[in-house]
């Protein structure tokens, strides 16, 4: 499975940018992606992202999180189908030719146009905010979320939270590697998938739990109950971030003017 959440120290344009700069800039994704409701502005959104992590030099990183979009996206489509029954009838989720229960749960042009606009807004916003992570150190983000005045306690449980996927993904591998070195084989088919994640999930549950408290005693002994602070040197704004401000502005611009003749949202 492809790391995720896990910042990769390399030399980009995103990498030199303040992490403000690209937080506005996840933001602007979110919010768009949200609003609108055209399948073809979200999907030129992802394509300006993903040109923007070949910029930066880690699309690989984004293209490892690709099968993960399209299992989530099949998901999407099969709930809007079964839930969903407006539009035109394209066919049938059971087929016609099938007796008795052929011809039942219609597949309808509206659900799938539903489906569709809800995958690409998952592959915008996972790809904005792996752009962040990938090129963010968690010191610089620190510092970013500050600026914004951000209460501490929110900051670290956010900052936590980001740390520990990636070190709880690493370990959940281990375990499995361990456990195939035992010859542990539940089984073939979705039934042995299903049982092969037992003796995964209890071990890395509670490794997770024991780091939990660790880490609260670390704080304690830090003296975060304190909230005093020790000032760092922030990163200074680059030419990367003025183009990104300006990338941001002008594509602003293009959708207001396809508001005002009501192509957008």
């Amino acid at each position: 499975m492809a790391e995720i959440l896990q910042y990769k120290r390399m030399d980009g344009i995103f990498h030199r940018m303040n992490a403000l700069t690209k937080i506005v800039f996840l933001i602007f994704v979110i919010v768009i992606s949200i609003i609108s409701t055209k399948p073809e502005i979200i999907a030129v959104i992802v394509f300006i992202l993903f040109i923007l992590s070949v910029a930066g030099r880690f699309s690989k990183e984004l293209l490892k999180q690709v099968p993960m979009l399209i299992f989530l996206s099949l998901g999407l489509l099969l709930l809007t189908v079964l839930t969903m029954q407006s539009g035109e009838i394209i066919g049938y989720l059971i087929p016609s030719f099938i007796p008795v229960i052929g011809g039942h749960i219609a597949i309808t042009s509206g659900a799938l146009n539903f489906a569709l606009i809800l995958s690409l807004r998952f592959f915008a916003m996972l790809f904005a905010f792996q752009i962040l992570i990938i090129s963010t150190q968690p010191r610089d983000l620190v510092h970013a979320l500050q600026a914004m005045r951000l209460p501490v306690d929110y900051t670290l449980m956010l900052l936590i939270a980001i740390r520990f996927i990636p070190s709880l993904q690493l370990e959940g591998k281990r375990i499995h590697e361990a456990q195939l070195a035992r010859a542990y084989n539940p089984g073939e088919g979705v039934k042995g998938k299903i049982k092969s994640l037992t003796p995964i999930m209890i071990p890395l549950v509670s490794n997770a739990l024991g780091k939990a408290n660790v880490l609260g005693l670390t704080i304690d002994l830090r003296g975060l109950r304190t909230m005093k602070r020790t000032r760092l040197t922030e990163k200074q704004y680059s030419g990367s971030d003025y183009m990104m401000i300006i990338l941001i502005i002008v594509f602003f611009l293009i959708l207001i003017s396809l508001w005002l003749k009501g192509i957008f949202p």
